[in-house]
């Protein structure tokens, strides 16, 4: 079966040791805040160009390779124009019974030819495979990821590609609603240093990947209520050592650890017993988080940084249960 070799523009972090999983190259390059702002501006006047001109038509049979982008057409109602997924979609449950068609680095594009689809959502990275569908005479939705701002931006501008644009209005109303919320939440409570850890070889404190100053997970955390100790490395993610964890001293550790069992939590929060002068260590404010929704920029945002701010500020959210999505 043909499959596509993985472009240079999609080799993130090539040649770095213990490199994230695909779900975390999922949240793309580094981006600074301007180049964002740019970004929607751009999304801005092309949907005003389709909108106006009626260029384009809602397909009705969508191939989607981002699971932030699976989710979000389930949740403003369009799921059942899916007919493929990418190798990693878990969520919604529906996605269990659909064809498979790889990733971020194996698209499989001979059977992606062979389902036949009107509009295919990909990683703005996948150069080979957008020329490809080019070629094909295949629509696509090219992503790229951005802050916790853009994926409310790309809510909105997949819900006009797929002529759902008030369903996606909603969607993201009610998340910028639920995000507005937390803040009031944990407002004027003192704010801990923290870093945000989204991954590390198991039960050791090596190949320790983490947010920096800018991007999705970094916004969460803001918003949850902490400061990041990388607010001032300007790239999403950072590498980092244990002697950095050191010098960076954080008052809290926050783990993203989707899909680890419960018996596991003890073994791996006591591996950070090794750095046992750093504040977070000593007062045992180490939070290791496995809920789904938290690697993933799409509609479940809120509930994921909900998540942290309960981690980080259990107080402010005494007796109020956790707003889940309908799935």
């Amino acid at each position: 079966m043909k499959r596509l070799r993985p472009s240079r523009g999609g080799g993130a972090n090539r040649g770095a040791a213990a490199a994230p999983s695909e779900r975390e190259r999922g949240w793309g390059p580094a981006s600074m805040k301007k180049a964002n702002a740019t970004l929607l501006v751009v999304l801005a006047v092309w949907l005003a160009c389709i909108e106006t001109a009626g260029l384009q038509t809602a397909p009705k049979r969508i191939i989607s390779l981002i699971p932030a982008l699976t989710e979000m057409v389930y949740a403003i109602g369009a799921g059942t124009e899916l007919i493929a997924v990418g190798s990693f979609d878990e969520y919604p449950p529906q996605v269990a019974s659909l064809p498979r068609v790889g990733g971020l680095l194996d698209p499989d594009l001979e059977r992606i030819l062979s389902l036949k689809p009107d509009l295919v959502l990909v990683y703005g990275t996948q150069t080979d495979l957008r020329l490809q569908l080019e070629r094909a005479g295949i629509q696509q939705f090219p992503y790229k990821h951005g802050d916790l701002a853009s994926v409310m931006a790309t809510i909105r501008a997949l819900g006009a590609r797929l002529g759902r644009g008030e369903a996606a209005e909603r969607v993201a109303a009610d998340i910028e609603n639920r995000l507005s919320a937390i803040r009031s939440r944990v407002s004027g409570r003192a704010r801990p240093k923290a870093l945000l850890v989204f991954g590390r070889d198991a039960l050791s404190l090596r190949g320790i990947f983490a947010s920096g100053g800018v991007g999705f997970l970094h916004d969460m955390l803001e918003t949850a209520g902490a400061d990041n100790v990388f607010a001032d490395v300007t790239r999403e993610s950072v590498q980092v050592t244990s002697e950095l964890v050191l010098q960076r001293a954080p008052e809290a550790i926050v783990e993203l650890r989707h899909g680890m069992k419960p018996d596991q939590l003890d073994a791996e929060r006591s591996v950070w017993s090794a750095l046992a002068s750093v504040p977070a260590v000593r007062t045992g404010r180490i939070h290791i988080l496995t809920d789904s929704s938290l690697p993933i920029p799409g509609p479940r945002a809120a509930q994921a940084t909900e998540l942290m701010a309960r981690a980080l500020h259990p107080e402010a959210f005494e007796g109020r249960p956790v707003k889940r999505p309908d799935p």
